[in-house]
């Protein structure tokens, strides 16, 4: 970006050297009745195009990077303030600051930035020119300062509420496009496509509302701005006409140069007003803490990997009642635990605690010897693998997916994560074996495959402790009692937690608790 800025800034220094030349040389033919253009003309005409040709290669290059950078930056934060999920957050609205309101930033630096570099260097040269060409003609700073600095920041204030007003329009205009395309089946079923597209179109009418805003604001400010520097160009040839004739023709060359530098701040005012609201909406979510805070002095993962809950109490909130209290449960390394009941009684907070999602407000959870909250939420994930019943499966191949577990695993050891999980068969005999494109959601596979192919991700994390919850949901009896099978064969050897509101296939498992108003009772021994 420096280098960019130096570019920039050469390019401006032989655009006036060309046009102070040039209106020089103008001026003498005018006068004299011919004079000979000297080269030096031509390499500076020359210089100057090869200079902002380098300055926009180096300056859109630079604010590609940094606008990948940015991004990589917002998802970084994303996903630590929202490890559990979106939450109260829409897909929609998170897609758009991704997206829209990072795009937004763009003009930061090209057209923001820069322009406003280049006023403000020029205004000193113009002065030293001007006072040159007469005292009076310092005047002509007026109409350039008005340009330059007055009108960019009127309209940047003037785009301040637009701005948030059009990123709200484009999140709410997303979520609702979001939601109309990921509810397709239920929409055609229920016949409800008007409905639909209605509720698209009034987002999408708010938002175009704001941009039709903007655009007229625009207009104005440009005609205001055009008509300032004619005025500026006009006052400096009326005052120069009392002085040298070829200083003044120099002097207006220059003028229009300096202009023209600075005519497109008023829209860049606009620009940064948006920006300004587009940054803060960017910066909100990648600075948004995470729901469990991390210990300020963390201890070293423990070597065991046995977890315990010591009379644990937790609710959601204060006004909300309590989903358990005083709640102890023990699972020693290696055990198989089903932890069996309705839904709402809790199961799946027991998970969240685990995961370090939420925290109790009383009592302690332990892994191994170690407090649970005294350990970097990282590491504890890193020691329990997930599987649930919305387990995601990527649009991407096989191989991609699986590797989400492991992303350094080997061919060998994606195949035998497939074997554990009784898939590898399936995958074989697919043309694309493990390159095979799975589709969004997994759409190219049945659920019971889809839920072996999230087990063997599961298995690849080779982490002690998996956590299964609900993971046969919507599977149907005769998938779900084979599905079964193949966990209970595949986790042997490592502590499995396992959350459901059915006993099918938990009567392999070694110990059965139902959580039930909030306390466990032993359902087998």
């Amino acid at each position: 970006m420096i280098f960019g800025a130096a570019l920039f800034l050469a390019a401006l220094a032989a655009g006036l050297a060309l046009m102070g030349a040039s209106g020089r040389y103008i001026a003498l033919s005018l006068l004299g009745g011919g004079v000979l253009v000297p080269a030096m003309l031509q390499y500076i005409g020359a210089a100057r195009v090869v200079l902002r040709y380098l300055e926009r290669v180096f300056t859109h290059e630079a604010m590609f990077r940094a606008l990948a950078g940015l991004r990589i930056w917002l998802f970084t934060g994303l996903a630590r303030s929202a490890a559990g999920g979106l939450g109260y957050r829409r897909a929609g609205d998170a897609l758009a600051r991704l997206v829209n309101d990072v795009d937004a930033l763009d003009g930061l630096f090209l057209r923001i930035f820069l322009p406003l570099l280049g006023a403000v260097l020029l205004t000193p040269v113009l002065a030293v020119l001007l006072w040159h060409e007469h005292p009076w003609a310092l005047a002509v700073l007026l109409p350039f300062g008005f340009v330059a600095f007055y009108l960019p920041a009127l309209a940047a204030r003037a785009a301040g509420q637009n701005g948030a007003r059009a990123g709200l329009a484009m999140s709410g205009l997303r979520s609702a496009a979001l939601d109309a395309l990921s509810g397709l089946r239920e929409v055609k079923i229920y016949a409800a496509e008007g409905r639909m597209l209605a509720a698209v179109q009034a987002r999408e009418a708010a938002y175009l509302a704001a941009q039709r805003e903007l655009a007229g604001q625009t207009s104005a400010l440009n005609a205001i701005a055009f008509i300032a520097a004619q005025a500026g160009l006009l006052l400096a040839m009326l005052i120069g006409l009392a002085g040298a004739p070829v200083f003044t023709v120099i002097t207006v060359f220059v003028l229009i140069t300096a202009f023209e530098t600075v005519l497109g701040l008023p829209r860049a005012g606009l620009l940064y007003g948006q920006a300004r609201a587009a940054a803060a909406r960017v910066v909100e979510a990648a600075t948004a803490p995470p729901a469990v805070a991390e210990p300020l002095a963390p201890v070293p993962m423990p070597a065991g990997n046995s977890v315990a809950f010591e009379h644990v109490s937790f609710r959601y909130a204060d006004n909300l009642p309590f989903v358990f209290e005083n709640l102890s449960l023990q699972l020693p390394a290696g055990s198989r635990t089903a932890i069996l009941g309705p839904s709402g009684a809790g199961k799946s907070t027991i998970a969240a605690l685990l995961l370090k999602l939420v925290v109790p407000q009383r009592g302690q959870i332990r892994l191994g010897a170690a407090d649970l909250a005294a350990l970097p939420s990282e590491a504890v994930r890193h020691r329990i693998a997930y599987l649930g019943q919305t387990t995601h499966l990527f649009a991407d191949t096989i191989r991609n997916n699986l590797r989400l577990g492991d992303p350094t695993a080997s061919e060998e050891k994606l195949w035998a994560a497939l074997e554990a999980a009784q898939l590898a068969q399936t995958i074989m005999g697919l043309p694309e074996g493990l390159d095979t494109w799975l589709g969004e959601g997994g759409q190219n596979l049945s659920g019971g495959q889809g839920r072996r192919l999230a087990l063997a991700r599961t298995l690849l994390s080779e982490a002690p402790i998996l956590l299964l919850d609900e993971p046969c949901a919507g599977l149907d009896a005769d998938t779900e009692t084979e599905f079964m099978k193949v966990l209970n064969t595949a986790t042997q050897g490592r502590t499995v937690v396992l959350i459901a509101h059915r006993l099918t296939g938990a009567e392999q498992l070694d110990r059965i608790w139902r959580l039930t108003g909030g306390a466990l009772m032993a359902a087998a021994g």
